[in-house]
C-alpha cells in the first residue's frame, strides 16, 4: 500500500494559516480599537453602524445650524441694544430742545447731534453679519434694508417680508431672518391716516428743532416713545429665540452624546477581551507551528526505522 504524508502535512499547514489569519485580523482590532474592521466580519452590526453615523451626521448639520443662528441672534441683539441707547439719547435731545426757555443756537447744536444719531440708526438698521448679508432685509439680504428712494428724502424700508427657517431638529425649524419693519418699525401718526416710516419719523424731529417748530417737536417725543415701544418688542423677541437655541442646542447635544454611545457599543473593541483573545491566538499559533515543525521531519524512512 502507498504510504502519503502529503494530506498531514496539507491539513497542518492550513489550520495554522487559519490560525495566523485570526491572529491578525485580532492585532488590527487592537490597533484601530474597532472590533469591526470591514462590513463582511459582521453585517448586521455593520449596517447598525452605518445607520447610527448617518443619524450623527444629521444632528451635527443641525449643531451647525444653531451655532449660526446664535452668532446670528447675538448680533441682532447687540445691534438692537445700540439702537435703544440712541433711541433713549433722541428722546432726551428731543424734550431738551422742546424747552421754549432755549436759545436758537443751542437748539441747532441739539438738532445736529439729533441728525448724528438718526446716521447712527440707520447705520445699525442696515448692520451686516460676517459673510456680509444684511440682517434686516428679509429674503432680500444682499441689499441695505433701508436706503432713500430719492436724493433729500428719508429712508424707507427696501427689503421685503419673507421669513426663511432653518431646521435645527428631526420636526423643528427655527427663523432665520427679521424684517426691518419688525424691528425699525412705522408708526401711525396721530391726526393722519397714513404709516410714517422709522426715519421718516426722526427727519421730522429733526426738522422741526432746526425751525424751532414746537407742535413738530412735541409730537416727535411722543412719537419716539412709539418707535421705542417697537424696538423694544423686536428686542425681546430677539431673548425668546436665543432662549429656544440655546434649549434646542441641549436637546441635540444630548441626541449626539447618546447616539456616540451606542455607536460605542457596537463598533468600539473591548481591549480587555480582545486581548485574552489574541493571547489564546498566539498559544494556538505557536502549538500549530511547533506541530507542523516535528511533522516536517517525518519520513516514510523514519517510519519503518
Amino acid at each position: 500500500m502507498k504510504i502519503s504524508t502529503k494530506l498531514l502535512f496539507d491539513r497542518a499547514s492550513n489550520q495554522m494559516s487559519l490560525v495566523q489569519n485570526k491572529l491578525a485580523d485580532s492585532q488590527a482590532q487592537l490597533a484601530q480599537g474597532k472590533q469591526i474592521l470591514k462590513p463582511s466580519d459582521s453585517p448586521d452590526q455593520a449596517a447598525i453602524v452605518q445607520r447610527l453615523k448617518s443619524l450623527l451626521s444629521k444632528q451635527d448639520s443641525f449643531q451647525n445650524s444653531l451655532s449660526t443662528m446664535r452668532s446670528r441672534l447675538e448680533l441682532e441683539d447687540s445691534t438692537l441694544r445700540s439702537a435703544t441707547g440712541l433711541l433713549v439719547r433722541a428722546k432726551e435731545i428731543a424734550v431738551q430742545a422742546a424747552n421754549d426757555t432755549l436759545s436758537t443756537v443751542n437748539r441747532q447744536a441739539l438738532g445736529s447731534e439729533l441728525s448724528a444719531v438718526r446716521d447712527q440708526l440707520l447705520s445699525l438698521a442696515n448692520t451686516t453679519d460676517t459673510n456680509g448679508t444684511f440682517l434686516f432685509s428679509g429674503s432680500r439680504s444682499k441689499y441695505p434694508p433701508f436706503a432713500a428712494k430719492n436724493a433729500g428724502e428719508p429712508p424707507t424700508y427696501r427689503g421685503d417680508q419673507t421669513k426663511m427657517s432653518v431646521m435645527v431638529g428631526e420636526q423643528r425649524s427655527i427663523p432665520i431672518n427679521r424684517t426691518g419693519t419688525e424691528t425699525f418699525v412705522s408708526i401711525n401718526r396721530t391726526g393722519s391716516n397714513q404709516a410714517v416710516g422709522f426715519f421718516e419719523v426722526m427727519d421730522d424731529l429733526v426738522n422741526g428743532i432746526y425751525s424751532s417748530d414746537g407742535a413738530a417737536m412735541q409730537q416727535g417725543i411722543k412719537e419716539m416713545t412709539d418707535l421705542m415701544n417697537g424696538l423694544t418688542l423686536a428686542h425681546a423677541d430677539i431673548g425668546t429665540d436665543m432662549n429656544v437655541v440655546d434649549q434646542q442646542s441641549s436637546v441635540v447635544e444630548d441626541t449626539i452624546l447618546n447616539l456616540k454611545t451606542t455607536v460605542s457599543s457596537v463598533e468600539d473593541l473591548d481591549y480587555a477581551a480582545a486581548i485574552t483573545k489574541m493571547n489564546q491566538q498566539m498559544l494556538s499559533l505557536e502549538a500549530a507551528q511547533s506541530s507542523f515543525s516535528k511533522m516536517a521531519q517525518l519520513t516514510l524512512f523514519n517510519y519503518l526505522k
